[in-house]
């Protein structure tokens, strides 16, 4: 039913949300990706061209933000928690994650607002993280291996992200010119096959961060759905970190939009008011499901976009 309404209003919110918009998370996390393995990259090129030993660049450049799964390590650089799910190495890697961040990622922007995204993703790859670690040390077949065991990559980030989108909406379809379209838990399949199929080696311990990332994925909504929203925290917690560094910016009241009302004395019985539908107030609305989801719409805020579809004012 979400997505029945939400799908009416898809083309008219991909106008409105462009690369150059302020704030678009989506946008910022492709871009730190992006930035990160451009940097690594160039940095890996001058090691060889000045030095010609590649060991050199691990042991002083990517070791920084590839995380261990050594426990010692990791107390050392307890930062690889978060920097390892930005950090990738090979250029196939982060085009194809970048890819499927895109596709995912923009369907749950799409429908539970700009900042629930970042959250998710980073909650998601803590977890993967986490799941890595463990695996390595419960496995007894993988502790001998321990001291030289690393992760890169965004992949148990994206896996929340996919499994939190299929669950928020999985009646999602792509395609619809083609017999009604592709189930978008169809293409999250495709993912982890596709996902579990490029893990080489001894490939347990990444299968296992990867699912721990999924079941983030999965638990976000279900608790969104409780009323329990995991991001609400982190997103105060940056809000506040940005303002220390903004000491003469004034928070800004929250002002509530007083709803424009009209009467019909008509055949209507009296006291029925009307939504008055203009233009700015559908804009209202849109900002609004930008900003925080569909499903943070009042019922009469949904009944205005069904009219304003009805009456071609999008």
């Amino acid at each position: 039913m979400i997505m029945g309404e939400t799908e009416r209003f898809a083309d008219y919110r991909k106008k409105r949300i462009s690369f150059g918009d302020d704030g678009n998370s989506l946008i910022m996390l492709v871009a730190i990706n992006g930035i990160i393995f451009i940097a690594l990259t160039l940095i890996k090129i001058l090691f060889w061209a000045v030095q010609g030993t590649p060991g050199d660049y691990k042991n002083n450049i990517a070791n920084w933000f590839i995380m261990p799964a050594n426990g010692g390590a990791l107390l050392y650089r307890p930062w690889t928690i978060i920097s390892y799910m930005f950090s990738h190495t090979g250029l196939v890697m982060v085009i194809t994650n970048m890819l499927w961040l895109w596709v995912f990622g923009s369907i749950f922007q799409l429908i539970a607002g700009n900042k629930k995204l970042i959250p998710l993703y980073i909650f998601g790859g803590i977890a993967g993280a986490v799941g890595f670690v463990l695996a390595n040390y419960l496995i007894p077949q993988l502790r001998p291996g321990i001291p030289f065991a690393e992760l890169e990559g965004a992949n148990a980030a994206i896996m929340a992200v996919a499994v939190a989108t299929t669950t928020l909406t999985p009646d999602y379809r792509f395609f619809r010119m083609l017999n009604g379209g592709i189930p978008i838990w169809v293409l999250t399949l495709i993912y982890i096959v596709i996902d579990f199929a490029g893990i080489t080696g001894s490939g347990a311990a990444y299968h296992i961060s990867h699912l721990t990332g999924a079941l983030i994925g999965y638990l976000f909504i279900v608790g969104l759905r409780k009323g329990n929203d995991w991001s609400a925290g982190m997103n105060r917690l940056y809000d506040w970190f940005m303002n220390l560094f903004n000491p003469n910016k004034k928070q800004a009241p929250v002002v509530r939009m007083r709803q424009k009302v009209f009467y019909n004395a008509g055949k209507q019985k009296p006291f029925v008011k009307q939504p008055n539908i203009t233009q700015q107030r559908i804009d209202e609305i849109l900002d609004k499901i930008n900003q925080k989801g569909y499903n943070a719409l009042s019922d009469e805020e949904r009944n205005i976009l069904k009219k304003a579809s009805e009456s071609d004012l999008l």
